[in-house]
């Protein structure tokens, strides 16, 4: 109880010390704007309150936004449910649609009336409807249990009573409790999701992607990244299954859509759900994540989307098949370049030592901070480097091994021994379970290729006697040679079509279990697994150095502006529409236009290919309400708002709460921004909401939808 009260004395030190806040760095949560932050954005211009964003008596901009699928975040703009992503958000659900007849990736879509959406199978969205502060009640329930085992069934027992008692009858509602400050702090969060979306239209890809492996994480930017879909409900306005007989949502908020445009420093706010930040990473956190996490991912990937990328560039079908798989794998590929780029030459792990050792010496300043906080960073330290090699090894597994979808299909489809939890566990929550849907993208000759490259890269990678089974069977029954054992289990096994699956299920089930790529599959999934539990070992221990170090951190700092990790819990960062300067004598503008997609122009390369008729509006100047003052048509804009994945797709408003663009990228400078702010050099960079509207109504004709979006004056 210490600890709590503590906490909420930190929290009440706002108050007082609001002058400090950063306005340009935080990732704020909701509840807290009216006691940390709704001064200084006052100050800085915005003309809202705290309740005009976070209400949970009254609609609110909160009531807008929404998480969109698994990992972004999408805006509700008109009375009739209609949604604003990125393009690359809906980018799976596109490509599930699109087939070679109909490639929505390709040539875009747009629905001319209500009848011609689409309906998306397995798409979701989820409205938050508020958060409770239930830390006092969890800590209480957790402080009496007397090992880790015990501690989790204690989290759950009463979050389980909490989200019950709040949700009461409404069976609409679902409740989570959610840990914030290293689980120094526990809110109750209340959602309703919304499961009948259907697809309304997005641009070809060669303007909602533009520029793709190259321009990511890059600017100036040039990139249409948006699409639109819409929310369906009953006839009560609930969530419902998909039916005919849904009608559009009727919202308790949408957003008003400003066209009046941005200048240098007009303020800037973004609600939205950020994925994950490590803010309170230690350094030797850092390494692990430079020298294992970040190093692995590029060399696997870059090795399989290699393979990817010539099929995809040789065959129209498998193009279609494995872009949504490439874009997925290569959005954090790049990040992962560009983060130990970063790390290093901002000097990223000096600094952190640096703050460590800070930290250190204010401990053992008082006798009482020794007993609290005096082994939080060697619990951190000794957990780090004792999981050391097993992450290295499960990495190379998770990465390689599971990126062949042989054997995955093999172990996803296959009757699941009702004893075999571990194979249970390896079809992982979300994973597609419809044959058909995973066939309809798969390509055998594409994954016999990646199949051979990865079983030879951990070859090469971890030693012999860590390998898993499957390599003594390479040994002994193909004389070592990985292509002949990879050739014969595709040759042999039912899984490489939908077809030969069903026909071999209706059969002896039984026999399923010899089925070469099922024998690999398992072995693949229990090895991962053992792996997994080796290294869950090290957890408790981590997460109490964790808990401690962020205590410490946040007692040694109270007044300063501090906020938690984002966690996929909606938050708001505010700041300024703002230029930068990536190095000495270069200032980038905070404004791209059309004539930077007409320079970047390459016929030749398929990244940069501009559609003919957005040349043609370009030629003639078709811009129409869009344009600037000057009579160019604006395309992206930068703001120093603090954001990270899970942001995509986020509504940027100015000081009205007005809509002026999505968010949906951040800049190659500030790579490491997910474990460090960098306020000079961080950037989010969005797309203008004059663009969006612009490639809909000009170049999409869908212009009928703006008869329901509202404008403002």
């Amino acid at each position: 109880m210490k600890n709590i009260r503590r906490l909420g004395l930190f929290f009440l030190s706002f108050t007082i010390f609001a002058n400090v806040l950063k306005a340009d760095e935080g990732m704020w949560l909701l509840p807290l704007i009216q006691k940390l932050n709704i001064k200084t954005m006052s100050d800085m211009g915005f003309k809202l309150s705290a309740k005009d964003i976070y209400d949970i008596n009254n609609s609110s901009l909160k009531d807008a936004v929404m998480i969109f699928g698994g990992g972004c975040t999408a805006e509700i703009i008109s009375k009739d449910g209609l949604l604003l992503t990125n393009h690359h958000c809906g980018y799976s659900s596109i490509q599930k649609l699109s087939s070679v007849d109909h490639d929505y990736l390709q040539n875009g879509f747009w629905a001319k009336n209500r009848e011609e959406e689409i309906p998306v199978k397995g798409l979701t969205v989820t409205f938050l409807d508020r958060f409770e502060d239930v830390t006092q009640q969890i800590t209480a329930a957790i402080n009496t249990a007397t090992d880790q085992k015990a501690k989790e069934d204690a989290l759950k027992a009463i979050s389980d009573q909490l989200t019950t008692t709040a949700i009461g009858g409404n069976k609409y509602l679902k409740g989570r409790v959610v840990s914030f400050f290293g689980d120094n702090q526990y809110y109750l969060i209340i959602t309703k999701t919304y499961t009948d979306i259907r697809f309304v239209g997005a641009p070809p890809s060669s303007i909602g992607k533009f520029g793709y492996d190259t321009d990511n994480w890059v600017w100036p930017r040039h990139t249409g990244d948006f699409s639109m879909f819409r929310v369906y409900a009953n006839t009560d306005n609930n969530p419902a299954e998909y039916s005919k007989n849904n009608v559009p949502l009727k919202p308790k908020k949408f957003l008003t859509i400003s066209l009046k445009g941005i200048q240098q420093n007009d303020p800037a706010m973004i609600l939205g759900y950020p994925g994950r930040t490590n803010r309170f990473m230690t350094s030797y956190e850092l390494k692990e994540t430079s020298e294992i996490t970040n190093a692995i991912t590029i060399e696997v990937r870059g090795i399989r989307q290699n393979i990817l990328m010539a099929d995809m560039v040789a065959d129209p079908k498998i193009r279609l098949q494995y872009s949504s798989k490439y874009a997925g794998s290569s959005n954090f590929w790049k990040k992962a370049i560009g983060m130990n780029e970063t790390f290093a030459k901002l000097k990223v792990p000096e600094r952190r030592a640096a703050e460590e050792k800070a930290f250190e010496e204010w401990v053992s300043a008082d006798p009482k901070r020794v007993e609290k906080y005096g082994s939080a960073l060697s619990n951190i330290r000794t957990a780090i480097e004792g999981r050391a090699r097993l992450q290295y090894t499960q990495k190379y597994f998770s990465e390689a091994l599971n990126s062949i979808e042989l054997t995955s299909a093999a172990i996803r489809f296959a009757p699941k021994p009702e004893n075999n939890q571990d194979e249970k566990r390896a079809v992982r929550p979300g994973v597609m379970a419809d044959p058909s849907e995973f066939y309809k993208d798969y390509n055998m000759a594409t994954d016999v290729k990646v199949a051979k490259a990865m079983l030879k890269l951990v070859k090469d990678k971890i030693p012999q006697s860590e390998l898993p089974d499957i390599y003594k069977t390479i040994d002994s029954g193909f004389n070592g040679n990985i292509d002949a054992y990879v050739d014969d289990m595709f040759k042999r096994s039912v899984f490489t079509s939908e077809e030969k699956m069903k026909e071999a299920l209706a059969g002896n089930k039984k026999a399923i279990e010899s089925d070469p790529a099922y024998v690999a599959g398992k072995n693949i999934s229990e090895t991962v697994m053992k792996y997994f539990r080796e290294i869950e070992a090290y957890r408790p221990q981590y997460a109490k150095g964790q808990k401690q170090y962020i205590a410490g951190t946040l007692e040694m700092k109270a007044g300063k502006a501090m906020y938690p990790d984002a966690n996929f819990s909606m938050r708001m960062t505010y700041g300024k529409v703002l230029s930068y300067s990536p190095k000495d004598g270069v200032i980038y503008d905070y404004q791209t236009t059309l004539d930077g997609v007409m320079q970047k122009e390459d016929p030749k390369n398929w990244e940069f290919v501009v559609p003919e008729k957005l040349k043609e509006l370009y030629a003639t100047k078709d811009f129409g309400q869009y344009a600037l003052k000057d009579g160019r048509m604006p395309v992206a804009f930068l703001t120093n708002n603090d954001i990270t994945g899970g942001n995509s797709g986020s509504p940027v408003l100015n000081k009205k709460g007005e809509l002026i663009g999505t968010a949906f990228d951040g800049n190659w400078e500030s790579m490491s921004s997910d474990i460090i702010f960098e306020p000079k050099l961080q950037r989010c960079i969005n797309v203008d909401i004059r663009y969006t509207l612009f490639i809909m109504d000009k170049f999409g004709g869908a212009g009928y939808l703006l008869n329901e979006m509202k404008f403002a004056k």
